[in-house]
């Protein structure tokens, strides 16, 4: 069960001597860009189980997890720490799709229906596939959180990292859900985000 602890509006920006910090681009909350977002409800500092790095970015850590931004809204931050459960698990055709979302393997579409349920169930309340995902949420490219679908493939970016099954463009080649180190051609796809995000 995935457990959050958020910090209030006094909460510091996680500093230097955090881990997680540390992995950061050395920029502050403040730097980031991430005011024209409005205000966040999201997590400030870091801890190990959900790690936050500065800014309006996501990072991924050496680990192959990844960090939520600071500046970036609970819901945000959420499907980025639900994502990480599955970082690593195998790729299962089908995998990802029953009522608990719970699998010991993901598929593509899958896994965005584990990040984005457990993101928020306003979300997504039951898994969808990746033809599904093309008339699922809102048109187009979202602020924080966009889906990329076409009748056989489906990826999402949420916070400027992507989360894939498909190694298109990683370097290691590796299968299943993973947090991937660069973005992949879109041509072919149709663009879908959840409504305000």
């Amino acid at each position: 069960m995935l457990m959050l602890m958020f910090g209030g509006a006094g909460t510091a920006v996680a500093d230097s001597h955090d881990s997680y910090a540390a992995e950061g681009d050395g920029s502050t909350a403040s730097e980031s860009g991430g005011a024209e977002y409005g205000a966040t409800s999201g997590q400030r500092s870091s801890t190990p189980a959900y790690p936050v790095v500065p800014g309006n970015k996501a990072k991924m850590l050496r680990s192959g997890k990844a960090a939520a931004p600071a500046m970036a809204p609970a819901q945000v931050q959420k499907a980025i720490w639900a994502a990480n459960e599955i970082v690593g698990k195998p790729y299962i055709y089908g995998g990802g799709h029953t009522t608990t979302f719970k699998s010991r393997g993901y598929d593509c579409s899958g896994t965005i229906s584990y990040a984005l349920h457990f993101g928020s169930a306003k979300f997504l309340r039951s898994p969808l596939d990746s033809g599904s995902f093309m008339r699922w949420g809102a048109k187009g490219k979202g602020s924080w959180m966009t889906v990329y679908t076409n009748p056989g493939h489906a990826f999402i970016v949420i916070a400027g990292l992507r989360l894939d099954t498909s190694a298109a463009g990683d370097p290691s080649g590796q299968k299943g859900p993973r947090w991937r180190p660069v973005l992949r051609a879109t041509q072919g796809y149709v663009a879908r985000h959840p409504a305000g995000f």
